[in-house]
């Protein structure tokens, strides 16, 4: 299918959009995945707040030399899908683990904050846990100490009280 000039023009200005708003992109062959897979897998992604596209090597390309990602460009060969996302581990995630369902892609490489990092560090960053468990554990590791202060506290009162408790029952048995 012809494309002209300025149809390309428009596709590489929405892809450098698409790149420069996300915090990470990520490479995907895509090759084997039928239709109703890749709906399944941009259903998917669109609900985990990411954005899936597939757009010609050559306009890909263009757009890392204009962007300066370079290191991206051998990894434009063959069928290569882009997912886009705002948090770095929700398309690692959501990837990998439609990977492991159909067993038909693979990831190729990725961009994390403008840095080109290869398929492990994308399956790396799809094993960390999602932000919400790192702030909880975060939390978590701020309340012990102040549980524990909280209980020091607490039997410091208890034994104070059990004191004042003790003469109270003095004075009332010399009465």
């Amino acid at each position: 299918m012809p494309v002209t000039k300025a149809e390309k023009e428009i596709i590489i200005k929405e892809l450098e959009e698409k790149f420069g708003g996300a915090t990470v992109s990520v490479l995907i062959d895509y090759h084997g995945m039928n239709v109703a897979e890749a709906t399944k897998l941009r259903r998917r992604l669109r609900e985990a707040g990411c954005e899936f596209k597939i757009a010609k090597n050559t306009l890909t390309g263009i757009v890392a030399k204009r962007l300066g990602m370079e290191g991206i460009i051998p990894y434009l060969q063959g069928s290569v899908a882009i997912a886009f996302g705002k948090d770095p581990v929700t398309p690692a995630k959501v990837l990998a683990d439609f990977i492991r369902e159909t067993k038909k892609m693979e990831i190729k490489a990725g961009i994390l904050e403008g840095r080109v990092i290869d398929a492990k560090g994308i399956k790396e960053l799809a094993d960390l846990p999602s932000r919400e468990v790192l702030l909880a554990k975060i939390l978590g590791g701020m309340q012990s100490p102040l549980y524990s202060f909280a209980g020091v506290l607490q039997g410091t009162i208890r034994s104070f009280v059990c004191a004042v408790e003790a003469v109270r029952k003095q004075r009332a048995g010399e009465a």
